[in-house]
Formats: C-alpha cells, sequence, structure tokens
C-alpha cells in the first residue's frame, strides 16, 4: 500500500547550493541511477485543464491537489512513465507506471487512448483519470538533478539545477529539444522527502534551517514564467 510522504522544498543560492550538497555528499549515498558525474537530467510534461485548474490551485495554495505527467530521463525515450504526483499539505504520494511510446504520442497529441485487458492496474487507472478529467499537455520541464538517498527513514535529497522549460509540448520526446531557464541566475531547488520521521543526524549535519522555504512546484513556476509572463532577473 502506497503512504504519503513528507516532501519539503527550499530555494537556495549558489554558496548554499555547493556547500549543502558537500555535507550531504558526506553523509548519504549517491543514487544508483545517478552517472559517474553523479547527476541525472530529468524531463516532465505535464497535463491541465482547459481552464488551468492545476495551476491555479498551486497558486492560491489549495491543500488537497493532483498534477499529473509524462516522464522520461537523460532525454532517452526508451522508458516512459505517466505519473500522478498528489499532495495534501506538506505530504505527497506519487503513482506511476512505464508506457509504450505509442500511447505516450496518443497522449501528447490529445487521442483517446483504448485501455485494453493487457493493461496494469495503474495504466488503466491513470489514462483513464487524464480522459475523463480531459487534461492537454501544457508544459515541458526539465533540470538536471544530483539525488542522494538514505535507507534510514527512506529519506531522499536532491538538489536540482538548470531548470528549463518549453512549451514546444510536442517535442517532448525529442533528443534534443529548445528550452529556456526560469529562475533567477544563481537559484536552485533543495528537495527533501522521507517517510514517518527524518534522522535528527541528517537534520543537523546538513543544516536547512535559514534556507528559504518554497511551496510553489516547478510545474508552477514553469508555467507562470512561460506562459502568464512572470518576470525573470
Amino acid at each position: 500500500m502506497r503512504k504519503y510522504r513528507h516532501e519539503y522544498k527550499y530555494i537556495c543560492n549558489s554558496v548554499q547550493n555547493a556547500v549543502l550538497k558537500m555535507r550531504t555528499r558526506g553523509l548519504l549515498k549517491v543514487d544508483k541511477h545517478a552517472s559517474d558525474k553523479g547527476y541525472y537530467y530529468v524531463r516532465s510534461l505535464y497535463f491541465d485543464s482547459i481552464n488551468d485548474n492545476c495551476y491555479y490551485e498551486n497558486e492560491i495554495g489549495i491543500d488537497q491537489r493532483d498534477k499529473y505527467r509524462l516522464r522520461i530521463y537523460n532525454s532517452k525515450a526508451d522508458i516512459i512513465h505517466l505519473e500522478k504526483k498528489s499532495k495534501c499539505r506538506q505530504m505527497t504520494l506519487k503513482k506511476s507506471c512505464m508506457i509504450s511510446r505509442e500511447i505516450c504520442e496518443q497522449l501528447i497529441r490529445g487521442s483517446k487512448v483504448i485501455v485494453t485487458d493487457e493493461m496494469s492496474q495503474e495504466q488503466k487507472e491513470l489514462i483513464m483519470e487524464l480522459q475523463v478529467k480531459n487534461l492537454r499537455p501544457v508544459v515541458i520541464v526539465e533540470y538536471q538533478r544530483f539525488p542522494y538517498v538514505e535507507r534510514n527513514g527512506n529519506v531522499r535529497i536532491t538538489f536540482d539545477e538548470n531548470i528549463r522549460t518549453s512549451n514546444s509540448v510536442d517535442s517532448f520526446l525529442d533528443e534534443n529539444i529548445v528550452t529556456r531557464p526560469i529562475m533567477e541566475a544563481g537559484k536552485f531547488v533543495l528537495e527533501i522527502k522521507w517517510d514517518e520521521f527524518l534522522p535528527s543526524y541528517i537534520k543537523s549535519h546538513i543544516q536547512i534551517d535559514g534556507l528559504q522555504w518554497s511551496s510553489f512546484s516547478k510545474y508552477y513556476l514553469c508555467r507562470k514564467y512561460n506562459t502568464y509572463g512572470g518576470i525573470r532577473t
């Protein structure tokens, strides 16, 4: 049974990012999916309703909300995930399944996907939810992620850099796409996730108390700056 996880996000500057990454590297293990340089690239294609309900729910801070997305790694479309991320206050729950390139392309085009008996339960549920809610692809989010993990507490700490966006949703599966940055120069996102508890030795060693907590998601920021004319400096 899936459980909600704690999730906290912080905005940090270049000095904070470097110091905290060094501390984390000395305490946690690098995620096994990272390259020998310690990172991988994440690219997501987010869906929203015709009235942009997901965007506005995030903006006004609705406690319970869902986001749907397609996700690939390192610009490779050989493995494609369809995901639903649910949030309740500072707790999150993710449901994920792999889908074929054919189904992915249908979802990007907005074509009806036929749900079959051969599909997994997760595939059936997520595809049906997308179609019943009449969600359509709206924005691409791409970034470089440095991931660290700790089995005790199922802790995951990630440093996300070079966060970029594109409105060219049809190019999601292309290896090379044109994107633009959405954060101020020298600003980065730190995310800390855990299950029932965050071990005290991790919290005290990393020392996150002085950081700027953020309630907004990368999806929200990319929509705001890429679609609604937010100002970057």
